[in-house]
């Protein structure tokens, strides 16, 4: 039997590295400036779709997928999960569609729907395996069929005797083993649940007579199985000295899929039980099937395995069969080590622990990976996980999977990886090329409706230099109500905020354009691990620079980024050659020569400037050129600054004043005694007009706006036409050539900010809707709809604008600066030495 899985193995392995080998092929002769400038499908981000509870609507999913697809991703990954996070599974009492329950009738009725509109907009749609995002389970999951645990009962006797005795079943904690506690509506707790099976089901193991005291041998094992009867009844003859017997069985563990729908939670399925696997996937995909089958394959394409947190199992009913098959001997003596008593000894039993742990690892692999892969591949659905943090050794299950998704987070407003390099590692081992990334998972400290396309850059360039080449954002929500309800849902106090009610989702249009550049020339071609490939010398500043590079034929592409948030420069030495080295600006699709270099020691030596979070391509693919009197980094020379005033127009929907505003100069909104400005959140207009007299013949090409300090996001237009937004360092944009004129010059910056100072703003307000405590001190979570928005009624509290289901603020937390800063200036730039 070893031998057939191994043999299996191998050549799952050799035909998976040939279709990957012939895909790598492939990409390696497309011309990576045409990736660049026109990003393939593949280079398109997509999101981890959260459907919260029961708050869920066809006009919403509509208009959550056309807002997707006009923003340039591809595809979405739904979870269906309780109404909010707390981060345990959270309900909101009094929804206006109680009867939306995970994979019931009119929950599918809505998955049809996204079906269909993910077609009609030619999207990528798929979902998790079942009503949660952790692990593999559900209602349909019986007790025989979940996760289990072994558990003992164990009795003193006196040897030299004839024994009768009852030995009764053992008796375990009725709460469940599950990893995190959850909200219990049964009893009002946050707590582990109790779980009937616990005490109602169980299958014997063995029946164990061991001594009573110290290390015992294995020829001392006494095995009574068959002496016991079916009531626990034994009879017999116990040989002299003091003797301990062990009634083994299992049950269930318990452990439950989270965070759903409290009427949707059910069991985790045993996933080293082929009889479970194939059940929990032959259900799935019977559902898949049954109700949405004609999607199949063209709009619904994929079912999601998160990252695992179902905690490691010890038991499943073939355990002692295939322990024996893949270790070569029993583990009946060595079972009284889960009694804490050591067998043999102290060696022998760490062995067994060892083996059985091993044991453990081939099951996840042979049983859990396996059938879900061969199961899918025959329904035509791709296998997507994370496949990592799980009992099981990942090199082995990697195989197996058709997407991988590896993860980081924006832990303290740094890029924090989580499993990413080893993730990365096993992928490039098994020839794999396109690496995914749940990316910018947040928590409560970092993304509470602040976060910016600015401070997020960084972090994405970070990961990009780990090796992801398509980020899957954490996470989009579905938002199923009246647009008037912003922020709206949310998936309470986790993720960054990736919503289509998010200030900045226009605008952010801007930063989707700049990683499926990224994307494109990070997925061409194929990875170069060459040592030393890049050095940094000479470094000035606080640049913190990383890289990766990528090669096809004679065209070597490297990405370097500063994933600092300040400046600096430094000399960068590149391993290359007679080649004329390139800049290719991302941010902006522009490409050009980079005459200023040396070439010493095998190695071409540019020297490159960074702003903060600033990353370029450096492409080397044609011959050098003969060197021209021209800058790598022009010089720059201020013409004017627009100072003075500006008319400032906000929107009144969200409590800005009615009429424009005209500001005496660039100021903080969140410093003006206005509230209407003070606690503003969204967009608003500046204008100004102005003459540039300075303009002439030496300086009327190679301008630029630089718009200084922006809180968060702009864009630009001058003299009606639209310049594009400016969302990272340099906070400029460039001028065409003859649009700026001498006098009469009219420019419009529409600058939009984030969602928290509205949020605080409303704090000041008197309250309208109930709310409970979070359970990690991280905010709280909606108590119930309010009758006004169930009847659609004007709100009680005037002052407030906004609704959202989880609320991060109080009245004193501090806002954050916003507007227009400044100052904004005319810039000429020098490109001749």
């Amino acid at each position: 039997m070893i031998k057939l899985i191994h043999i299996q193995l191998f050549l799952f392995f050799v035909i998976f590295g040939c279709t990957l080998n012939v895909e790598a092929q492939v990409s390696a002769t497309n011309n990576p400036e045409q990736v660049f400038l026109n990003p393939p499908e593949s280079a398109k981000p997509g999101v981890l779709w959260m459907w919260m509870g029961s708050n869920l609507s066809k006009s919403g999913i509509t208009k959550d997928l056309e807002a997707l697809k006009k923003e340039g991703f591809n595809r979405t990954t739904m979870f269906s999960l309780a109404d909010v996070t707390t981060p345990w599974a959270g309900e909101i009492n009094k929804s206006p569609t109680p009867e939306i329950i995970s994979w019931t009738e009119p929950w599918w009725d809505l998955v049809k729907h996204a079906a269909s509109e993910s077609k009609r907009l030619g999207m990528d749609f798929g979902m998790f395996n079942g009503p949660s995002y952790e692990s593999s389970g559900g209602l349909w999951i019986t007790p025989e069929l979940s996760m289990q645990e072994i558990c003992y009962n164990e009795v003193k006797v006196k040897g030299n005797t004839h024994v009768s005795i009852n030995i009764g079943k053992p008796k375990v904690n009725p709460r469940g083993k599950s990893p995190f506690p959850m909200y219990n509506p049964e009893t009002n707790l946050v707590e582990k649940p109790e779980i009937k099976a616990r005490n109602t089901y169980y299958k014997d193991i063995a029946l164990l007579a061991l001594p009573a005291s110290g290390i015992a041998p294995k020829d001392k094992i006494i095995d009574l199985t068959s002496k016991m009867q079916a009531d626990g009844q034994l009879e017999w003859d116990a040989p002299a000295g003091d003797w301990v017997i062990y009634r083994f069985g299992h049950t269930t563990s318990g452990t439950l899929i989270q965070p759903s729908q409290w009427k949707a939670t059910g069991l985790e399925c045993d996933k080293m039980s082929e009889e479970a696997v194939a059940f929990h996937l032959n259900h799935v995909v019977g559902e898949i099937k049954k109700h949405i089958g004609e999607f199949v394959g063209s709009s619904f394409t994929h079912v999601h395995f998160d990252s695992y947190e179902a905690g490691e199992p010890n038991w499943t009913p073939k355990m002692r069969s295939e322990f024996s098959s893949r270790r070569g001997y029993d583990l009946l003596p060595y079972l009284a080590s889960f009694a804490k008593r050591t067998i043999g000894s102290k060696q022998d039993s760490l062995k067994f622990r060892e083996d059985f742990s091993a044991t453990i690892k081939d099951l996840y692999r042979d049983v859990y990976f396996a059938i879900i892969a061969k199961k899918l591949k025959a329904a035509n659905l791709t296998f997507l996980a994370e496949p990592y943090g799980g009992p099981w050794r990942q090199d082995d299950v990697m195989p197996y999977v058709g997407k991988v998704m590896t993860e980081f987070w924006t832990h303290k407003g740094k890029y924090s990886p989580y499993e990413l390099d080893p993730t990365v590692a096993a992928l490039r081992k098994s020839g794999q090329n396109i690496i995914e990334a749940e990316g910018f998972t947040g928590d409560p400290t970092d993304s509470k409706w602040d976060e910016t396309p600015a401070w997020l850059k960084s972090m994405g360039d970070a990961a990009f230099c780990a090796g992801v080449n398509r980020l899957i954002l954490h996470r989009f929500v579905q938002q199923p109500w009246d647009d008037k309800y912003k922020p709206g849902a949310t998936m309470g106090q986790w993720g960054t905020h990736f919503d289509r009610t998010q200030t900045w989702w226009e605008p952010g249009k801007a930063m989707v354009e700049y990683w499926k550049r990224c994307q494109a020339l990070l997925q061409w071609g194929n990875i170069n691990d060459t040592k030393d490939d890049f050095i940094a010398i000479e470094q000035t500043g606080n640049a913190d620079l990383k890289h990766i590079h990528r090669s096809a034929a004679d065209v070597d592409v490297f990405f370097v980024a500063n994933t600092n948030r300040s400046s600096g420069a430094a000399k960068c030495s590149f391993k290359i050659i007679g080649k004329q080295p390139e800049l290719w600006n991302p941010v902006t699709g522009e490409m050009k020569d980079l005459p200023q270099f040396d070439e010493q020691n095998g190695a071409t030596n540019i020297q490159l400037n960074f702003e903060d979070s600033q990353s370029f391509f450096i492409v080397f693919r044609k011959t050098a050129a003969k060197k021209l009197d021209a800058v790598n980094f022009p010089a720059t020379q201020l013409l004017a600054t627009l100072d003075g005033s500006w008319d400032v127009k906000f929107d009144a929907v969200w409590g800005g004043p009615k009429k424009p505003v005209r500001f005496s100069t660039l100021t903080d909104w969140t410093k003006n005694e206005e509230k209407g400005i003070k606690y503003y959140s969204g967009t608003a207009l500046y204008t100004k007009v102005f003459n540039a007299s300075y303009l002439n013949l030496q300086n009327n090409k190679n301008l630029l706006i630089d718009l200084g300090t922006v809180k968060h996001i702009a864009s630009v237009k001058l003299n009606n036409v639209e310049l594009g937004v400016v969302w990272t360092a340099p906070w400029s944009i460039k001028i065409p050539d003859g649009l700026l004129k001498k006098t009469n010059n009219k420019i419009e910056i529409a600058v939009t900010n984030v969602w928290a100072n509205r949020l605080i703003g409303d704090e000041q307000e008197p309250a309208d809707m109930e709310w409970l405590p979070g359970h990690m001190n991280s905010g709280s979570f909606l108590k119930e709809f309010p009758d006004w928005f169930l009847n659609n009624t004007p709100r009680p509290s005037k002052g407030r604008f906004t609704f959202t289901t989880w609320n991060y603020f109080t009245k004193d937390s501090p806002l954050i600066s916003s507007g227009l800063l400044g100052p904004v200036k005319i810039i000429h730039s020098a490109n001749k030495l």
